[in-house]
């Protein structure tokens, strides 16, 4: 085992900006406290949420690193106290509050899963956010469960392609919207059942027309706004709504009395500034129902590009222009490790 270095190389923007602030500085190897192991990072992934920090929309929750990245993959190579000395040496994947853009990151140990020898250390890093995401959201909080049908909006990012795959392995038909033909025939061939193209048609119609007038039993939206109410729309009686992002705005206006006339549920979540207990506990749930999977080869995650840390403007301009299919991955140390 390689000796500790003092320092690394990391992207820790000095102020908020454009992507060309996310330069290589040097910044301190963080050191494990209780409960915490130090992983010398293979790569990490790339999410939305990078970006609005990077913009200063989105900041870091209170005692999170400021180094921006919410996933990584890579070696323990350091345990802080209570956690057993055997993890030293395991290759595992990791969901942070921050710090993932590094050469090396620290985590709760009860954040972090094994990478099995299906993944590759550039697979492993671009599942936690999105796994953690897709399964506390449409399964948990939206109760998806085998023979139902839902709708996620943005089939073709992170997240849609996550939800498109978990729906995959646990019998749930998945429709999604798109903002081209190309994205809607990249979504079915990932495996979902139907793909609209939001720009060229009503989704709330085609949803109709696909159910035949019932409607999904859940909607997954990171749109926000006026897709709120034409998301309640799609739902079929008793359905859910979960909202996890606010892209098109923080308010909309819904109908009550529909609301109560077919016994709607509205919810919605945020994962970063939920503390540890629950990720570990999260972590714990999804290394018994979807972990096998991923051991078995079932479950792997759409790549679009992988760029060097010291690109990672190259990266965020990559995610902001739209154009990707699946996760963008930044890498960062030996991917032998």
């Amino acid at each position: 085992m390689d000796a500790i270095p003092d320092t690394m190389r990391a992207i820790d923007p000095e102020a908020p900006g454009g992507p060309e602030v996310l330069i290589v500085v040097d910044r301190p190897v963080p050191r494990p406290a209780l409960g915490e192991v130090l992983i010398r990072v293979a790569a990490a992934g790339v999410n939305r949420p990078d970006v609005m920090q990077r913009q200063g929309r989105y900041p870091p929750p209170p005692g999170a690193p400021t180094i921006l990245g919410l996933e990584i993959a890579g070696t323990i190579v350091a345990v802080g106290e209570d956690v057993g000395m055997e993890q030293i040496g395991q290759r595992v994947c990791a969901l942070v509050a921050g710090g993932g853009y590094a050469e090396y990151a620290v985590a709760p140990a009860g954040q972090c899963l094994p990478v099995p020898e299906s993944l590759t250390m550039i697979e492993a890093a671009a599942i936690p956010e999105t796994l953690f995401t897709v399964w506390t959201n449409l399964f948990e909080r939206a109760y998806a469960t085998e023979g139902d049908v839902v709708l996620v909006h943005g089939g073709t990012s992170g997240i849609g392609t996550m939800a498109i795959t978990l729906c995959g392995l646990f019998g749930i038909d998945v429709i999604v919207t798109a903002g081209s033909p190309e994205k809607c025939a990249a979504a079915l061939r990932l495996g979902a059942a139907h793909a609209i193209d939001y720009r060229a048609e009503d989704f709330v119609a085609r949803v109709r027309e696909i159910t035949g007038g019932k409607g999904v039993a859940a909607v997954l939206d990171m749109v926000g706004g006026d897709y709120l109410p034409r998301n309640l729309q799609c739902l079929g009686d008793d359905g859910r709504h979960v909202s996890i992002a606010v892209q098109r705005g923080l308010e909309a206006t819904i109908p009550i009395f529909e609301i109560m006339r077919r016994r709607l549920t509205i919810t919605g979540s945020t994962l970063r500034a939920r503390d540890t207990g629950f990720k570990a506990l999260v972590a714990d749930e999804l290394s018994r129902t979807v972990w096998p999977h991923a051991e078995q080869g079932r479950l792997k995650p759409v790549l679009d590009r992988t760029f060097p840390l010291d690109q990672a403007a190259d990266a965020h301009r990559r995610m902001e222009a739209g154009d990707h299919v699946g996760k963008i991955v930044l890498t960062v140390g030996a991917m032998g490790d």
